[in-house]
């Protein structure tokens, strides 16, 4: 069946008009790319343009998930291995998970908790207390400034629901992560450094409502500071 004439040579695109063609196509997708890729899957916004359209801000909370995801998992494998005892956190008998404590320096009987680590006095007020509220999905960190063996006594507190969080370590090209946990409500103990840098907690908001945190330091830190 006839349906029409086939073009003829001088109606065939010449080749530079295919490869004027094909820059502009080129040009077109760099630009999407620059400005509407980047932006929106990894945060990256070398024009300034994907903050503007709020793309960059989508991009930056996909790449933190990405990091919680990549965390967890990394979490759940060293579950079953043993970490140094200079690196633990040694639970007081009323917190929410107990973690058997080092041996004690002092020469008493291996094995015995050190009660005089984990249980202040009453009358010894908190060096530190934070609080804020944390909106759902928002995300906050707080470290305190330690050097190697240092150890200071936390505890926080969630209201109005619960919270992930993750304690950690970073500093002198070190970093560590203590413990994790998943909708907990409150958490206490003593941290120890396992070296000089920054040490302490950040926890998100997985709830549709607003948690209100309280954190409550004190011991061997010479700062407590708001990190993100």
């Amino acid at each position: 069946m006839y349906n029409t004439n086939a073009p003829t040579h001088m109606e065939l695109p010449s080749s530079r008009q295919l490869i004027r063609s094909t820059a502009i196509a080129a040009a077109c997708a760099g630009l999407l790319l620059v400005t509407v890729v980047l932006p929106s899957e990894y945060g990256i916004d070398p024009t300034g343009a994907g903050r503007i359209l709020g793309l960059t801000q989508m991009g930056e909370i996909k790449q933190q998930l990405a990091r919680e995801a990549a965390a967890d998992v990394a979490a759940a494998r060293s579950q079953s291995m043993d970490k140094d005892l200079s690196a633990t956190i040694e639970k007081r008998p009323d917190a929410r998970v107990a973690i058997p404590a080092p041996q004690p320096m002092d020469g008493s009987e291996t094995g015995a908790p050190q009660r005089a680590a984990t249980e202040a006095p009453a009358a010894i007020a908190w060096q530190d207390e934070v609080t804020i509220t944390l909106t759902p999905g928002q995300g906050i960190e707080y470290k305190l400034v330690m050097v190697a063996g240092a150890e200071a006594e936390f505890e926080w507190s969630a209201k109005g629901g619960v919270l992930n969080f993750d304690t950690h370590g970073d500093g002198s090209g070190n970093s560590i992560s203590y413990e994790k946990g998943r909708g907990v409500a409150t958490d206490s103990g003593v941290l120890r450094a396992a070296f000089d840098g920054n040490h302490g907690w950040f926890w998100r908001n997985r709830t549709d409502g607003d948690v209100t945190l309280t954190l409550r330091t004190r011991g061997g830190y010479s700062e407590l500071k708001r990190t993100a």
